[in-house]
C-alpha cells in the first residue's frame, strides 16, 4: 500500500534553513502528484508546494522564492528545501500524494498522507 514517511523537521532560528524529506513507497511517481502541506496550531491545513507526474511545479505565494520542492526517483523520495525561515513558518509539515495528472491545492483532494514532521522557527 501507499506509504509516506516524513523526516527532517526540527528547531531553527529565523533566517535559517531546513530540508524535509518524504520517503515514498507503494506506487510510482509517473502517475501521482506529490505535495507538501502544513498546519499551524489553530489554523487550517495549507498547501505549500506541488509537483505533477511530468515535473511541473507550483508554489503557494506564502513560500514562493523561499521553499523548493524536488524529488529523487532513484531514492523514492520527495524533498522540501526551506530557506529564509520565519517564525510564522512554525507548523506541522506533511507530504501527500494523489493519483492523476492534476495538481489540487485543496487538501481534501489528496488521498495519501504522511504522519507529519514538526518545524519550529524561533525569532
Amino acid at each position: 500500500q501507499v506509504q509516506l514517511v516524513e523526516s527532517g523537521g526540527g528547531s531553527v532560528q529565523s533566517g535559517g534553513s531546513l530540508r524535509l524529506s518524504c520517503a515514498v513507497s507503494g506506487y510510482t511517481y509517473s502517475s501521482y502528484c506529490m505535495g507538501w502541506f502544513r498546519q499551524a496550531p489553530g489554523k487550517e491545513l495549507e498547501g505549500l508546494a506541488f509537483m505533477d507526474p511530468d515535473g511541473r511545479i507550483k508554489y503557494a505565494d506564502s513560500v514562493k522564492g523561499r521553499f523548493t520542492i524536488s524529488q529523487d526517483n532513484a531514492k523514492n523520495a520527495l524533498y522540501l528545501q526551506m530557506d529564509s525561515l520565519k517564525p510564522e513558518d512554525t507548523a506541522m509539515y506533511y507530504c501527500a500524494s494523489r493519483p492523476g495528472p492534476t495538481i489540487q491545492a485543496t487538501p481534501k483532494w489528496w488521498n495519501y498522507w504522511g504522519q507529519g514532521t514538526q518545524v519550529t522557527v524561533s525569532s
